[in-house]
């Protein structure tokens, strides 16, 4: 098998900087816009271009991140913003919306694709999805064992892990809490690491019960390169050129073969000490925080670190053959071990005076090549007698020379793209209707649910002999931990009766369709733009759940092939994980399935056979607001450990204009709309006195009265 890529973060251009000179093979960062780290320094549109190029001209490449959500309103600044990065000649984009795929070969079908962790792929089937999406290369979740990571690094394409730095107590892209509880969307690259405070199971206020130590995997690296993984990714964009330095040193050294550091690795930056994460199956000493004598360590260790990026590393050696003849113009070739080479003309040697030019004269000047990452190759030579060259011209010389052939070497690294400006063209669909979709917790919430036009039924809990199974979906994990067994239970039910499979994970929308499903869009797909949901449906989804990040304005302007709906009640999962912080705290034994956090506020959580979902404190609840949503197609109400009876109480509040529940929260849909109820008031009289033709058209106040503009958000 052959050496892995090492993959390193850059933030900035002294990281990216730090990233080269210590080792990486490629880079990865990000743009003043639409990345997961937006609050890293980034890089302009001018600092992206010689990025790019100080990467080429050290043969590297740096993948350009893009692996945020985007929404219909930034569809042309993202187009414009693909077209300059294409120009600058970045090897690839990483991307999370499959829109925003769409979007980049439309540019340029001949731009390079890797689908980001956001996309949550850990299985063969959803790797198998992203190559049908257009993705060359699939960053899996960080939550695979080596097994894992070996299947999937088979198939034909190309895989890349982490192994090292932060480790997210979420899968990637399923975590919701930083948008519910800190207003700032992961998806959108403002995560507020909301994670990080303290969270506890017996009411501590001092425990981060879900901060995960980092992730740290360079003690497995032999076992690693035996997987077939394409590429060893460092996370850190956010962290300093110091921690870029020594990671990208160490790991370099263990790719090699050689002895690293450690201490020192772990000194830059720790939480309390490194895990080794899932790969091992082990799961235990994940939890931990960053303590103070962490702080004090990196202080110590950071004076030493920065001299391993001080000085241009060495990559490659420099040729030279000299020609100084009399009568002729000096004439000075270099040539790198790529094989690039230029040539310098210069002035017609002088008769020497004194003392001729000699070969060490021309090795002096010429082997000055400190700041360069060339090492001197050796030189060449042909010099006619009684000569004189003044060390000022080879001087003049050497410097055209490694700028040239600089300028050779990032030539030959950077790929040029033609590009277009055109998108496809979307059409809306039909819009008819308006279903109520009942997701059960509990089968003795099933009989409660008769009012409901479909039922949603989590596959765990689903019998072998249900009745209707026209009306059910059945709703398979959305972590896949074991596919087999997974695809194997829903051909059991496919043979009972159930048509209809709700897809929580890309690779349903392959598993599925091969057992003969209907298909169905969660909202943990995350479509919140109309290019993605035209995407997702041409690989066969019968309807979409949006993202319930969207506000309602943007919900009922997004354009779709398929129907689309929203989740319009329940605790919201706003995480999935693979470790229960309750069992990590207190043991199974004495679980009550909560955890609190510093304010007092109670978040269940529900245990599934391999992963965890912590839900939202608060109920969503839309009921009393019916009008606003009656133009969404369909609406799902997410039902936990409410009784039978309150179950068929909510789905008859939502078959009619139900009345106003306390203790609830609109969600993120009127997210933004800040009117007071004396505003709504003032408009209310002005729209009643004033002309419609002069203040609104019929569409303009229909469109206010769907996001929330006129109805005061409650």
């Amino acid at each position: 098998m052959g050496i892995p890529e090492l993959l390193a973060p850059a933030g900035s251009m002294e990281s990216l900087t730090a990233a080269l000179r210590c080792g990486a093979d490629a880079v990865y960062a990000g743009g003043k816009s639409f990345s997961a780290r937006q609050n890293a320094a980034n890089f302009d549109n001018i600092q992206l271009k010689e990025a790019v190029r100080l990467c080429h001209l050290y043969g590297k490449k740096l993948y350009l991140t893009v692996n945020t959500i985007i929404l219909d309103n930034q569809i042309k600044e993202f187009s414009g913003f693909i077209a300059e990065s294409l120009e600058s000649g970045v090897d690839a984009f990483i991307v999370q919306d499959p829109g925003a795929a769409l979007i980049i070969k439309s540019i340029s079908p001949w731009a390079r694709l890797h689908a980001s962790t956001q996309m949550t792929i850990h299985s063969v089937h959803g790797a198998l999805t992203a190559k049908k999406l257009g993705f060359e290369r699939a960053v899996l979740s960080r939550e695979l064992t080596k097994t894992q990571i070996e299947q999937i690094s088979k198939l034909d394409i190309e895989t890349e892990i982490f192994v090292h730095g932060a480790l997210c107590m979420s899968v990637s892209g399923q975590c919701y809490m930083s948008s519910f509880i800190g207003q700032r969307s992961a998806n959108r690259g403002l995560c507020a690491q909301t994670c990080r405070l303290p969270f506890s199971a017996c009411g501590n206020k001092n425990r981060c019960g879900l901060s995960l130590k980092d992730l740290s995997l360079i003690e497995h690296i032999d076992e690693i390169k035996q997987t077939g993984v394409s590429s060893l990714k460092i996370e850190g964009r956010m962290k300093r050129p110091e921690y870029v330095a020594a990671a990208v040193t160490a790991y370099r050294n263990a790719i090699d073969g050689k002895d690293y550091d450690a201490e020192t690795l772990k000194a830059v930056f720790s939480r309390n000490g490194f895990t080794d994460g899932y790969f091992t199956e082990k799961y235990t000493g994940m939890f931990g925080t960053r303590m103070k004598d962490d702080v004090l360590a990196a202080k110590e260790v950071l004076p030493s670190v920065r001299q391993l990026y001080k000085s241009e590393r060495k990559i490659t050696y420099i040729y030279f053959n000299t020609k100084i003849k009399s009568n002729t113009p000096i004439d000075v070739t270099a040539y790198d071990s790529d094989g690039n080479n230029c040539q310098y003309i210069g002035n017609v040697p002088q008769k020497a005076v004194n003392k001729s030019i000699s070969k060490e004269n021309i090795e002096k000047q010429l082997g000055k090549l400190g700041g360069t990452i060339y090492n001197f190759g050796g030189l060449e030579y042909v010099i006619d007698d009684g000569l004189s060259v003044s060390s000022s011209e080879l001087n003049e010389a050497r410097r055209k020379l490694v700028a040239a052939l600089n300028d050779k070497r990032i030539a030959a690294n950077t790929k040029a793209y033609s590009t277009s400006e055109k998108l496809p063209r979307l059409k809306d669909h039909k819009k008819e209707g308006h279903e109520i979709r009942a997701r059960i917790s509990r089968i003795s919430q099933l009989n409660a649910t008769k009012n409901a036009d479909f039922l949603i039924i989590p596959m765990e809990i689903c019998p072998s002999d249900i009745s209707n199974p026209d009306k059910i979906i059945i709703e398979p994990p959305r972590f896949i931990d074991d596919e087999q067994i997974i695809v194997q239970r829903l051909a059991e039910l496919k043979d009972s009766g159930i048509k209809h499979l709700m897809c929580g994970n890309i690779a349903y929308l392959k598993s599925g369709k091969e057992l003969g499903f209907i298909l169905h869009g969660d909202f943990s797909l995350n479509v919140s733009n109309s290019y993605s949901a035209f995407k997702l449906a041409e690989l066969g989804l019968r309807d979409i759940t949006l993202s319930p990040e969207l506000r309602l304005g943007q919900i009922l302007r997004l354009l779709s092939p398929v129907p689309t709906g929203i989740t319009a009640y329940g605790r919201l999962p706003l995480m999935l994980t693979k470790n229960c912080p309750v069992k990590n705290e207190i043991g199974c034994k004495s679980c009550r399935r909560i955890v609190t956090d510093r304010t007092g506020r109670s978040f269940k959580i529900v245990c599934y056979e391999n992963y965890y979902e912590i839900l939202n404190s608060q109920l969503l609840y839309l009921a009393d607001h019916i009008n606003d949503i009656r133009n969404i197609e369909f609406l799902n109400l997410y039902f936990t450990d409410e009784t039978p009876s309150q179950v068929s109480d909510i789905i008859e509040k939502y078959r009619n204009d139900g009345e106003k529940m306390q203790n609830t929260t609109r969600g993120l849909y009127y997210r933004g709309v800040f009117i007071t109820i004396i505003m709504e008031k003032i408009m209310t009289l002005r729209i009643k006195k004033a002309e419609q033709k002069r203040y609104h058209s019929a569409e303009s106040y229909k469109g206010q009265r769907r996001i929330g503009l006129i109805r005061m958000h409650r």
